[in-house]
């Protein structure tokens, strides 16, 4: 009998700011199934299959990720997913652009590194 190999999968964490708790109960709710973050070397591991810790303030939840994509920048993510998936209080590419770059350091980590998309079951 052959042995069957099991990848491995990995538990990453993703803390949000409690400014941002809206977000984080969407995500809890499954309103909001397309997280993104800048494609740091913090996330850039971040595989089909892991699992991730959702934290905001003294609540957290678990999901799987169903898919990760890379973009390489706001405009390219925006070809392929309308702002209302990835923020369901978006509509506009001026209010995503908006989003993004106001979390601190976004826009130049953006530049750096692109944005990593990771779908969630």
């Amino acid at each position: 009998m052959k042995k069957m190999i099991i990848p491995k999968t990995k538990e990453y964490i993703l803390r949000f700011r409690e400014v941002n708790s809206d977000i984080f109960i969407a995500i809890k709710n499954g309103k909001k199934k397309i997280e993104t973050r800048a494609a740091t070397k913090k996330y850039q591991n971040i595989k089909t299959n892991d699992t991730i810790v959702f934290i905001c303030a003294s609540s957290r939840f678990k999901k799987k990720v169903k898919k990760v994509e890379f973009f390489k920048s706001v405009g390219a993510i925006l070809k392929k997913y309308r702002p209302e998936t990835i923020n369901p209080n978006t509509y506009t590419t001026k209010e995503a652009y908006s989003m993004w770059y106001s979390f601190p350091g976004y826009k130049e980590k953006i530049k750096k590194y692109g944005l990593i998309a990771i779908s969630l079951e």
